[in-house]
Formats: C-alpha cells, structure tokens, sequence
C-alpha cells in the first residue's frame, strides 16, 4: 500500500512538470545554418540566444575546425564577463563573415571569435534587436514574427482553407 502525504499524484506530476520547466527555461537555442563567405560551404549548429551577450560569438576552436577565415582586428576588444571583470581568455583578436541562415532569413555579419566558450555560436542582443523574435520561454520555441522591413522576410499567417 503507498501513502501519499496529503498530495495526489496529479499534483506530484505538475511538481515534476514545473521542475522540467525550470531546467528548460535556464536557456534557448536554435538550430542554424552558417555559410562560409569564401566557399559558401555550409553547416549545422546550435546557437545560444543570450541578451546578456553585446555581440554575436563564436567559439575560436569551432572557427579553426570548420576552415573559417579568421580577419584579425586592427585593435583587440576587450572582453567583459556579466559581474564586469576581464574575460581570462583575454581579448577579442579575430571576427569571421558568415551567412546565418535561421527559419527562410539570412543574414550576411561578421561574428566575433573567442577561445575556449562553451557554445559553438552565442547570438547576442544585436541580432535579438534587430529580428526581435518571440520566444516561447517555456517550450524553448522561437518564432520570426517581427523581422525588419529590411529583411524581406515580414511572418504572414498560414492563410488555410476552411470547411
């Protein structure tokens, strides 16, 4: 015989649920594709949306894997962590131009590079801003809703038959 302490077990589900829905919600990503400029090859990645981000990021390892062509900077940039200090990887020296592909939209940008990060690709709050997508926090889901005039991508809803 088991003894639920006052509490039904539907209730226990929605606990487990919420708790499922609080490990979600700690980060979003989307899958998107990168186009290298000089040989238009292609690849699949997972992306980090991260407003706390100021820029866009790739990771230095993932760069020099997939043969991106690597544009040193004139002057290094220096990296700050969310609590202010100096990143101890030290500072940005090299960006790369991609085509980012993401659900019918491309964007031709050039990415910062970072050693060591732990996502291959962070988009950070210049892309949030510009393409201002909505973002389903709970199901991890994003939806391009909001584009830019200049996109050329504006969402229309699915125009269905009825009946």
């Amino acid at each position: 015989m088991e003894i639920n302490a006052g509490t039904s077990e539907s209730e226990e589900t929605k606990k487990e649920v919420r708790k499922v829905e609080m490990k979600t919600l700690r980060e979003v990503t989307v899958k998107i594709g990168l186009e290298r400029i000089d040989t238009q090859k292609g690849i699949t990645v997972e992306a980090l949306l991260d407003s706390r981000a100021t820029g866009l990021v790739m990771s230095l390892e993932f760069a020099k894997k997939q043969e991106f062509k690597l544009k040193k900077l004139e002057r290094p940039m220096q990296v700050r962590n969310v609590d202010g200090s100096f990143n101890k990887e030290g500072p940005i020296e090299h960006t790369v131009e991609v085509n980012i592909y993401f659900k019918g939209h491309r964007e031709r940008t050039e990415i910062n590079v970072i050693e060591r990060q732990k996502w291959t690709v962070i988009l950070g709050m210049p892309w949030l801003a510009c393409y201002n997508p909505e973002i389903d926090w709970r199901m991890g889901e994003v939806r391009m809703t909001r584009c830019p005039k200049e996109c050329g991508k504006q969402w229309r809803p699915m125009q269905g038959k009825s009946g």
